[in-house]
């Protein structure tokens, strides 16, 4: 398990440094000051797991996550003296959270953690999505930032706001941006359940519409509508779920 530690105090670094290297299965790849050190280190050391503080000068634990674009994406686990971030950081996804000073027995228990959820590539970029959104807004106003596609092999954290649709086939969902098609890790009814109240509207049964994206809408009948979308994907309206899009034929 390749792990770096990103924290502005050295003694803090050493402390856990120490820690770790009692775990068979641990190699420390790297230490970072600041979340502009990390980021500049991630690509080049790729490791399996950050421990990261959160209060740190430059940039701080969740403004670092705000511009983690790592691929294969690290686990992140929260390490900070301050228990106030607790709730915010278990809310955004992290898979762990530790108070300085952190004992072995509860570092064992992160780290047990910590190797199966490794073994789900999907599920790390969901919660870093989630950690996301939380930086630099408070977790009253947070907002859903970012969902994870599958391409080929790969996992790809994506904009919200550069996703067209999500569209359903059977049993799988598929997430339509404007170059590229993703799969989805979710189906379409939980994908609708986690964009409630935001710009992604059903307009069919089988698909989720982000309506900043539309570029046109022609009549079929009274009451159904062919949809266009800004890459020229075109979905039909149902009958059933017109009413999701007849607030935007107002304007």
């Amino acid at each position: 398990m390749r792990v770096l530690i990103v924290d502005d105090e050295p003694v803090a670094r050493q402390v856990l440094r120490q820690e770790l290297e009692l775990a068979h299965d641990v190699q420390i790849v790297g230490e970072a000051e600041n979340g502009a050190a990390a980021l500049s280190l991630i690509p080049a050391v790729k490791p399996d797991l950050v421990f990261l503080d959160l209060e740190m000068p430059a940039m701080n634990g969740f403004e670092m996550l705000h511009h983690l674009e790592a691929s294969p994406a690290p686990v992140i686990v929260i390490v900070t003296a301050y228990n106030q971030h607790a709730i915010r950081a278990f809310e955004a996804g992290a898979i762990d959270y530790l108070l300085k000073p952190v004992s072995q027995r509860r570092l064992s228990q992160t780290l047990e953690r910590v190797r199966k959820l490794a073994r789900s590539p999907a599920e790390v970029l969901e919660r870093i999505g989630q950690l996301q959104a939380l930086a630099p807004a408070k977790p009253e106003s947070a907002q859903i930032r970012k969902v994870v596609g599958k391409l080929g092999e790969e996992y790809f954290l994506l904009d919200i706001e550069e996703v067209l649709a999500f569209q359903a086939d059977g049993d799988l969902t598929w997430i339509l941006t404007a170059k590229q098609k993703y799969l989805a890790s979710q189906n379409l009814k939980a994908a609708e359940e986690r964009l409630k109240n935001t710009s992604f509207q059903r307009i069919h049964r089988n698909a989720l519409v982000n309506v900043n994206h539309i570029r046109k809408m022609s009549m079929l009948t009274s009451q159904r509508w062919l949809m266009t979308l800004a890459n020229g994907q075109e979905f039909v309206v149902s009958k059933r779920q017109a009413h999701n899009v007849r607030p935007f034929l107002k304007w």
